[in-house]
């Protein structure tokens, strides 16, 4: 074994309990990393999957803009003049995609757009016996839409063909129907339209895509049936576009919405409010698990000054024997790469013992998303990012002391007694 190897673990088992401690803290630090960063970017990637699977790459839809000045901008220049509207109101406007099929059938053609499924939007009532619920009716073509976001799979029964089949069917999200007692396909409902009309469907199937706010109010119908319920025949005021490379939304939607002159949104400017979100629970996390990170590498530190200042004699003889300040320096900087070695491999240890554990538990979880136990994300790169994060720290941590023990002059030390 090599000499400055050999000194560096006899000088480590010689204090037995500080090391044990120091360990502790190091493999606690590297396990906490991996859990949290496990747990947040499995609840973080499972919202912006089904979100993005069930709402699409980019949505273009026609932008409200109401201007309570715009009849008075017709006729003056507003820099010179002041005005106070009183009384506005907004302008009464169609809100649809006038050329959708020409809009289908030229992007068609894009390779970078892998699917697009125009949709019509509205809202209604939904009554089932003595209960009803405000609802968001989205009318499809089930066939374009299995090619965009794929609502199939999130169908219990895989029924979407029977909204083609049957333009009375409808397909209604599990939590809507739990809340109105309906729990079973085949049962028939009433929509209630914004004009009045009231129209008996059956339900096909049901809709679970575990975002819980989209369980709870959403309804698929055929677009025919839609358009005859919300009296606008032969319209869409959304399409859903399914793009190759889905980081790249942002400049695809630019230049859809340039095209085309109706607003074009990216999945990352329609989620951007969580995405900020997220951010700043990452920071939170990360700040938390580095704040225990430097808590374990001021042990390390703690354990090698001791050793400096109760070893100086030992130090002093070292270099009267030959060693030199570089040797002095590998001997200390190692007890720090030993302990934060051990203690990266115990706190992997750790923390795939303890994700196994969380992954094994099922219990019914219910907020911003609905799941059966944790959402975990298992990649081996935080296994892997948490020990070298220890290993760097620990070499810090013991630079200082190991700098501190070269610099001492054996002479000095004989002299003073040691």
């Amino acid at each position: 074994m090599n000499s400055d190897l050999y000194i560096s673990l006899k000088l480590i088992f010689e204090r037995k309990r500080q090391t044990i401690i120091t360990l502790l803290g190091v493999s606690i630090g590297v396990a906490a990393f991996i859990i949290m960063t496990s747990l947040m970017k499995g609840f973080q990637k499972y919202f912006i999957e089904q979100a993005l699977n069930i709402n699409g790459h980019i949505t273009l839809k026609v932008e409200e803009n109401y201007d309570d000045l715009r009849i008075l901008k017709k006729k003056y220049d507003l820099k010179d003049h002041l005005f106070d509207v009183l009384g506005s109101k907004p302008k009464e406007k169609k809100y649809k995609i006038n050329n959708f099929k020409e809009i289908i059938r030229r992007y068609s053609k894009n390779p970078e757009i892998i699917g697009i499924s125009p949709h019509l939007i509205g809202t209604g009532i939904l009554i089932y016996g003595t209960k009803e619920k405000n609802c968001s009716l989205i009318g499809i073509f089930p066939e374009l839409e299995e090619k965009t976001i794929n609502i199939g799979k999130y169908t219990q029964n895989k029924n979407l063909n029977q909204l083609s089949t049957n333009k009375n069917n409808i397909i209604i999200g599990i939590k809507l129907a739990q809340d109105l007692g309906i729990d079973k396909i085949g049962k028939k409902v009433s929509i209630v339209s914004p004009s009045g009309g009231v129209y008996i469907l059956k339900v096909a199937d049901f809709l679970e895509t575990g975002i819980t706010e989209i369980d709870k109010t959403r309804i698929y119908m055929h677009v025919k049936k839609l358009q005859t319920i919300l009296n606008k025949p032969d319209q869409v005021n959304e399409i859903i576009f399914k793009i190759r490379h889905p980081e790249k939304a942002p400049q695809v939607a630019k230049f859809i919405s340039l095209d085309t002159g109706y607003k074009a949104e990216s999945w990352q400017e329609a989620f951007k409010n969580f995405l900020s979100l997220f951010k700043m629970q990452n920071y939170i996390t990360y700040a938390i698990v580095f704040a225990v990170l430097v808590v374990s590498a001021f042990g390390i530190f703690n354990i090698i000054m001791m050793t400096v200042l109760e070893k100086k004699k030992d130090i002093a003889i070292l270099k009267a024997i030959g060693y030199n300040n570089k040797d002095i320096v590998i001997i200390f900087i190692s007890q720090g790469l030993i302990i934060g070695f051990i203690g990266g491999i115990l706190g992997n240890i750790i923390a795939y013992g303890l994700l196994e554990w969380m992954a094994s538990l099922k219990f019914h979880l219910e907020g911003l998303v609905t799941a059966k136990g944790f959402i975990l994300d298992r990649d081996i790169r935080y296994h892997i990012f948490g020990f070298i994060f220890a290993f760097v720290f620990s070499i810090i941590s013991a630079f200082y002391p190991s700098h501190k023990a070269s610099k001492l002059y054996p002479v000095d030390i004989f002299r003073s007694g040691g």
